[in-house]
C-alpha cells in the first residue's frame, strides 16, 4: 500500500490508546520523504492538514532528535534519520548476509542487481547493486512500487491470501494510474477493471508468445505463471526500455520467500528474452548461494541495554518546554528497539532497550500497529518495510561532502573562518577538496572543490596520513602567511576516510590561539559528521567524492 493511502485508510479507526503526537510526527515524516526530504513549513502544514503551530512544534523536536534541520526557510530531512529505516534492515538481516553476493553477481554479469522484499500489494527495494553508467538503471533503498508493475510482484503475490488480492484490487480501483507510488511513472492510461484471483492450476494457463510484453493489467496470469515457473520477467512494466529477471530467495526455515533477486537492464543492452535465456541461469545459481548462506548463517546477537533514551528525552523537554513534544520523541525511540539481535522483542524488551516505562512503550507500539510500521506476532513485535517510508529513500544516495556541506555552513558560521573537507588521492600523494564553505572575510582562503594540493604541505593531508594526534596544524608551508588546521572524519569502523580543516591568515589568530579557539569546534563538528555518515552508510554504499 502506498504510504497516502494507508495514511487515509487507517485515519478513521484510531484505536483509543493510539498516541496522536505520534501519529502526527510520522506524518510529517512521511510528507517529508515523499517530497524528496525538504519542505517549507508551510507546505508541511498543506501536505499533512495540521495547524502551523503544531508543524512547529513538531519540527522543533524532530530537530532536537537530529532527524530534520533548519535550511533558509526549509525544513530538511538529515541523515541520522535513516537510523529508523536502519532497524529494520538490522532486525531483517537480509541486507548483511546477501549483500556481497549480490554486489558479486553485478560485477560478474555487468549489470544491476537488487533485493526486494514484499509490502503488502507493493514491494520495497532493500539492497541495490548497481553499474557506474550514464543511463543508470537503479532504485533507490526504500522505494515502494506497485507489484503488478514489476518482476518480483508476482512472485511475492503467489503467497497473496484472498484478503491480499482483495485490498490490491481497492487499490487498482481507487489509483488506477498510480500516482500514490512517486518512485514509478503514472501510468499513461488509467487501468481497466483489475482481473481475479489466478486460476489455482499453474498449468491452465497458456505460455505468452516469446517476445510478447507482459500486460501489467493481466497481474493475475503473470502470477500463476510465476508460480508454475518459479522466476518472473518484467518487459518494460514500469518504464520503456527497463527490463528484469526475478527469481524468489526463500527462507530455509519455512520455505516462504524472504526477498527477491532481480537482474536489471536496459533494451539498449539486453532484451527481456535475452535476461531470461542468458542471464536467468546464472541468476538462479547465485540464489541457491543465497539461500545456503541463509542456512547457514549464525545466530542473531543478543539485545542491547537500557541506551538511556528515555532520560534525554526528559532533558530535552525541561530545557525547550512546550516546542518539545516528549511524547513523539519518547515514541520514536521505540523503533530503535529493534535491530540485529532485536527482530522481534517482548514489550518488556522493548521497554528494557529504550529505558521507557511499558505502559508508554506500549501505547507507541500500539500506535505503529494501526500505522502499518509495526506487526504483533503472539507476544512479539516485528518491524514492517514501510519503516523504510520514514526518510531513507529521500537520503539513500548521499555522498560524503552532501553529507558534510551543512556542518561545514554551520562550522566556518559559528567559528567566521572558511571550512573544507578533503580525501586523499589514490596514490596518497595529494589531498583532494571535496566540500567547502568559505569565510565571510575580503581576505579568506577560497579552495575550490576538486583542487589537489601536495598531501604533506596541507594540514589535511598531515591528518589523513597520520591521524595520531587527532589533529594537525601547519603553518606557512603551502604559502607564506597561510595557517592551516585539520581533524579527521571516520567510518563506522573507526577508519579515517576524510579530514575536516580550516586555513586563515596568519594575522588573525596565532598557532596557540587556533588550537585553543578551533580545535574543540572541528573536533565537535567532525563528530557529528561521523555519525550522519554511520548513519547513512550502514546498508547502502556512501561515495566519498
Amino acid at each position: 500500500m502506498s504510504e497516502s493511502a494507508s495514511a487515509s485508510a487507517s485515519a478513521s479507526a484510531v484505536p483509543d490508546e493510539a498516541v496522536a503526537p505520534l501519529i502526527r510526527g510520522v506524518s510529517v515524516l512521511l510528507r517529508l520523504t515523499e517530497a524528496g526530504g525538504r519542505l517549507s513549513p508551510s507546505d508541511l502544514e498543506r501536505a499533512t492538514g495540521l495547524a502551523r503551530s503544531t508543524v512547529d512544534r513538531i519540527t522543533t523536536t524532530l530537530a532536537r532528535m537530529e532527524y530534520v534541520r533548519q535550511d533558509g526557510r526549509d525544513v530538511v530531512l538529515t541523515p541520522r534519520v535513516m537510523e529508523l529505516g536502519n532497524a529494520y534492515l538490522g532486525a531483517l538481516r537480509l541486507p548483511g548476509l546477501l549483500s556481497a553476493r549480490a554486489d558479486a553477481l553485478a560485477d560478474e554479469l555487468d549489470e544491476s542487481v537488487s533485493l526486494a522484499v514484499a509490502d503488502r500489494d507493493g514491494i520495497r527495494f532493500i539492497h541495490q547493486a548497481t553499474r557506474r553508467r550514464a543511463m543508470s538503471l537503479s532504485f533507490r533503498i526504500g522505494d515502494l512500487l506497485p507489484a503488478e508493475r514489476t518482476a518480483p510482484g508476482p512472485l511475492f503475490a503467489t503467497e497473496w491470501t484472498e484478503a491480499d488480492w482483495r485490498h490490491w484490487r481497492e487499490r487498482r480501483t481507487r489509483d488506477p494510474r498510480d500516482t500514490s507510488f512517486p518512485a514509478v511513472p503514472p501510468r499513461t492510461r488509467p487501468a481497466p477493471e483489475p482481473d481475479p484471483e489466478p486460476d489455482p492450476t499453474p498449468a491452465a494457463t497458456p505460455a505468452p508468445p516469446p517476445n510478447s510484453h507482459p500486460d501489467p493489467d493481466d497481474f493475475a496470469t503473470r502470477t500463476t505463471r510465476a508460480s508454475a515457473d518459479g522466476w518472473s520477467l518484467d518487459d518494460q512494466l514500469i518504464e520503456p526500455g527497463l527490463v528484469a529477471v526475478s527469481v524468489p530467495v526463500r527462507d530455509p526455515e519455512n520455505g516462504r520467500i524472504a526477498c527477491v533477486a532481480s537482474v536489471v537492464s536496459h533494451t539498449s543492452r539486453r532484451t527481456a528474452a535475452d535476461l531470461r535465456s542468458a542471464l536467468l541461469p546464472r541468476l538462479r545459481a547465485a540464489v541457491a548461494e543465497m539461500e545456503e548462506t541463509l542456512r547457514t548463517a549464525p545466530p542473531t546477537l543478543p539485545a542491547h541495554s537500557a541506551t538511556g533514551l528515555a532520560a534525554w528525552t526528559s532533558a530535552s523537554k525541561h530545557e525547550l518546554g512546550r516546542g518539545f513534544v516528549e511524547s513523539l520523541a519518547r515514541g520514536l525511540t521505540v523503533l530503535t528497539a529493534f535491530g540485529e539481535g532485536r527482530a522481534a522483542p517482548t514489550l518488556t524488551e522493548v521497554a528494557n532497550a529504550t529505558g521507557l516505562p511499558r505502559a508508554t512503550a506500549r501505547r507507541a507500539l500500539i500506535t505503529y500497529t494501526h500505522l502499518g510500521l509495526v506487526e504483533a506476532r503472539d507476544r512479539a513485535f516485528v518491524l514492517t518495510p514501510r519503516t523504510l517510508s520514514l526518510g531513507f529513500p529521500a537520503l539513500s544516495r548521499l555522498s560524503l561532502p552532501q553529507i558534510a556541506t551543512p556542518h561545514l555552513a554551520d562550522l566556518s558560521s559559528r567559528i567566521q573562518e572558511s571550512s573544507t573537507l578533503a580525501v586523499l588521492t589514490e596514490d596518497h600523494e595529494e589531498t583532494q577538496y571535496t566540500a567547502g564553505v568559505p569565510a565571510p572575510h575580503v581576505l579568506s582562503v577560497r579552495i575550490a572543490v576538486g583542487t589537489r594540493l601536495p598531501a604533506r604541505a596541507t594540514a589535511s593531508g598531515r591528518v589523513l596520513l597520520d591521524p595520531r594526534d587527532g589533529y594537525a596544524l601547519v603553518d606557512g608551508v603551502l604559502e607564506e602567511g597561510l595557517r592551516s588546521l585539520a581533524v579527521p572524519v571516520r567510518d563506522r569502523a573507526g577508519r579515517v576516510v576524510a579530514a575536516l580543516g580550516t586555513a586563515l591568515h596568519a594575522a588573525r589568530r596565532t598557532p596557540e590561539q587556533c588550537v585553543a579557539d578551533l580545535l574543540p569546534a572541528l573536533w565537535a563538528t567532525a563528530s557529528h559528521i561521523s555519525a550522519d555518515l554511520a548513519a547513512a552508510s550502514r546498508f547502502t554504499p556512501t561515495p566519498l567524492t
